[in-house]
């Protein structure tokens, strides 16, 4: 097996690449990414990328054609890669999310790949009030990034061919990786309690938010990129992650807070309602991977989170003004011109 990850070198391709080339010890695994956050490893004590048979670097907006021959599965991570980004990118978001997601689908298709998989996100609901969402309800994406993610999934769904194509509509990520982010919910409530002893919760602590570690979404990759036609139809859009991990925003803050002693939580009752409430039902995950299921608890994350952060003797109260903050990277990039407005690399 031939496999491709883009977008190899952020938060969740470590933990994507170790999981495909655990459980697929033969396979060739190639990686492709335009290096943006390359340098942000963060406790690892390799480069996660000894794994790969090959790196490449390149912006997945000009990806070459032919560099996608002879693969049997390609996985698309590539993306700007959280709402403050894509707000102050969105031109730039939609194109990388979107536009070349969409491009490099045809291309693979016309090249033969097998299997195609897309990173997307359960942000595409929005606000949604009630049951539990499923897979055939109503969209509201608020932003950026959520609409480039279901735009995607709705030009992917036009794509005619025999290359079955699986949009992983992921959870919330957290958890440790080798290259941590701190812009997710519970992995700032983690630092926050790791460095100030005190977790400000900025809403009302009442909007629920699924969540899926970076190994669990490492997991449903490893089923995607081994999917059958037979198994959800050549084209599939599922939910991912599991129901017990649907939380409320002051549930997590309370289990961060218990798990580091000492941490006190202030929540902001008075706060707007968020743009950002859902909870989701993950039941057809649950179906079709029962053998790829995650299996990580909320607690597994946060133990794992502070060991890593420990591990690094992160102690910094000013965290989201440091490169562990996704959009500062990208921004001192462009203040060095290292990187252009459309976030493409300068020659200097």
């Amino acid at each position: 097996m031939k496999m491709l990850v883009l977008g190899n070198l952020g938060y969740v391709g470590p933990s994507v690449v170790r999981e495909l080339a655990q459980r697929h010890p033969q396979a060739q695994i190639d990686g492709y990414d335009n290096a943006y956050f390359a340098h942000c490893l963060t406790g690892a004590i390799s480069a996660p990328e000894r794994y790969l048979s090959q790196q490449f670097f390149g912006d997945v907006r000009s990806i070459a054609a032919d560099m996608l021959q002879g693969y049997d599965a390609v996985v698309q991570l590539a993306a700007v890669s959280n709402d403050p980004m894509g707000n102050r990118f969105a031109a730039v978001t939609r194109e990388i999310n979107q536009d070349a997601t969409l491009a490099i689908a045809r291309a693979c298709a016309a090249a033969g790949v097998g299997n195609f998989v897309f990173a997307s996100s359960c942000s595409v609901y929005g606000v949604a009030d009630g049951a539990p969402r499923r897979e055939t309800d109503p969209v509201a994406p608020m932003t950026a990034y959520a609409k480039s993610k279901i735009g995607s999934e709705q030009a992917l769904a036009e794509i005619e061919s025999d290359m079955v194509i699986t949009c992983l509509r992921f959870a919330t990520a957290c958890g440790m990786s080798d290259r941590l982010r701190l812009d997710l919910v519970l992995n700032d409530f983690v630092a926050c309690a790791l460095s100030e002893g005190r977790i400000t919760v900025l809403s009302d602590g009442s909007p629920w938010r699924p969540l899926i570690d970076v190994a669990d979404m490492a997991r449903a990759i490893d089923w995607a990129v081994q999917r059958k036609a037979d198994t959800g139809g050549r084209f599939l859009t599922v939910n991912t992650g599991s129901d017990s991990r649907n939380h409320q925003v002051r549930d997590l803050a309370a289990a961060v807070a218990d798990a580091v002693p000492g941490t006190t939580v202030s929540i902001n009752t008075d706060a707007p309602v968020d743009s950002r409430s859902y909870k989701v039902d993950f039941s057809l995950f649950a179906r079709l991977a029962p053998d790829h299921q995650p299996l990580m608890s909320l607690s597994d994350s946060i133990e794992r989170l502070v060991e890593g952060l420990t591990r690094m003797k992160f102690n910094d109260a000013d965290f989201r003004s440091s490169p562990l903050m996704r959009l500062h990277v990208l921004q001192s990039h462009i203040a060095q011109q290292r990187l252009s407005e459309d976030l493409v690399w300068l020659k200097q």
